[in-house]
């Protein structure tokens, strides 16, 4: 996931904010708004709004933390770290590789959950030495924002250790039993497995809640089991993958034929004859009888309808320079973890002058001419 808003850099990791989290933290302010004025009606509006503002942004002050505790293990065991992102669900650490063995992959992350219970753990013993009895009602703003702060944080913690994949707690589980078995694709389809399982029990969890009352609560439960899923299946279907492609090159498995086009052609032509008339999603740009970019439809959309005949080819093309390249001999498993690290669909493969283009799918398939 990219981040839209950079925010800067901690530790060496670029830290930025997904358009997604905009939309959360307006909903958790709201609510926190609610939730301040219900526990405590005597406060004053602005007194309700700005304990709400303060906390929503130490919320999620804490979720960065819980991700660069991810993110610090991480680069102490060996491991790239690009960047960080929060967005509507929480955050998430892009780490560029997998861990190598189950003790790395089990501190990794275990950091996460760790991290968030000993914040909890802060808030509540501040809150404690500033004149809060357990049990008892917040007599102050303080106390409010930091009793909330510190049962949500332990509660973010216990819910992260649930023990479905790619949740925290299905990793630690995933790293226990890679740990037993001494097989990572084992590990990680057993650890995906149960994550669906879970993630069904969210669903239904929360479908009932929603209709016995529990209105918003259950659906966003529901949803949450429901995004589980899919990224439990997703896991679950990448170390099929890869199991399939270890051992295999990229030369092993492109297709070779993909269509190539002039960079002289002005876009019209390049529609009305190659776009349209092939089907395909994506061409070789060659100038001289060499590989010079690579375009799409995406390209082409940026460009209004009525500039295609006055434009080229070559002045919309992603150019070379800005691909991804690899060799025809490059591992096929390397090739597709690359284009996944980078959100890619098409990764240009360069032999002797050859060029060839692999695009992301199932096998990976490559084209070239």
């Amino acid at each position: 996931m990219q981040a839209q808003v950079k925010l800067g850099r901690i530790a060496g990791i670029s830290v930025g904010l997904h358009y997604s989290w905009f939309i959360i933290a307006l909903l958790i302010m709201l609510s926190l708004a609610d939730h301040f004025h219900s526990v405590t009606p005597e406060w004053r509006d602005a007194v309700v709004w700005s304990a709400a503002v303060v906390t929503g942004l130490l919320f999620f002050a804490a979720l960065l933390l819980h991700e660069l505790a991810h993110s610090v293990v991480a680069k102490s065991r060996g491991l790239r770290v690009r960047a960080i992102t929060l967005f509507a669900l929480g955050g998430v650490s892009q780490i560029e590789s997998e861990a190598s063995d189950a003790k790395s992959e089990f501190w990794i992350a275990i950091a996460g959950p760790l991290t968030s219970a000993l914040i909890g753990l802060i808030f509540l013993f501040i809150a404690r030495i500033s004149g809060w009895l357990p049990g008892a009602e917040p007599s102050t703003p303080l106390i409010a924002v930091l009793l909330w702060l510190g049962y949500i944080n332990i509660g973010l913690a216990a819910f992260n250790m649930v023990p479905g994949f790619p949740l925290d707690g299905g990793r630690v589980l995933r790293a226990v039993i890679w740990w037993i078995t001494r097989n990572a694709d084992r590990s990680t389809r057993l650890a995906a497995q149960v994550g669906q399982a879970v993630a069904f029990i969210f669903i239904v969890l929360g479908l009932f809640r929603f209709f016995v009352g529990a209105n918003f609560g259950g659906l966003w439960l529901a949803f949450i089991g429901w995004f589980l899923l899919d990224a439990s299946r997703s896991s679950y279907i990448q170390v099929e993958l890869m199991e399939g492609l270890r051992g295999r090159r990229v030369a092993d498995i492109m297709e070779r034929d993909c269509p190539t086009v002039e960079g002289h052609l002005s876009l019209q032509d390049f529609i009305d004859e190659y776009l349209l008339r092939s089907g395909r999603r994506c061409f070789i740009v060659v100038q001289n009888d060499s590989l010079a970019g690579l375009i799409t439809p995406n390209e082409v959309k940026k460009i209004p309808r009525d500039h295609w005949s006055q434009t080229s080819v070559q002045s919309v093309m992603r150019p070379l320079r800005e691909l991804r390249i690899v060799a025809p001999d490059t591992p096929a498993v390397q090739a597709l973890e690359m284009m996944s690290r980078d959100d890619i669909n098409q990764l240009p493969v360069v032999s002797d002058g050859r060029h060839l283009l692999a695009r992301s799918g199932p096998t990976i398939p490559a084209d070239s001419r």
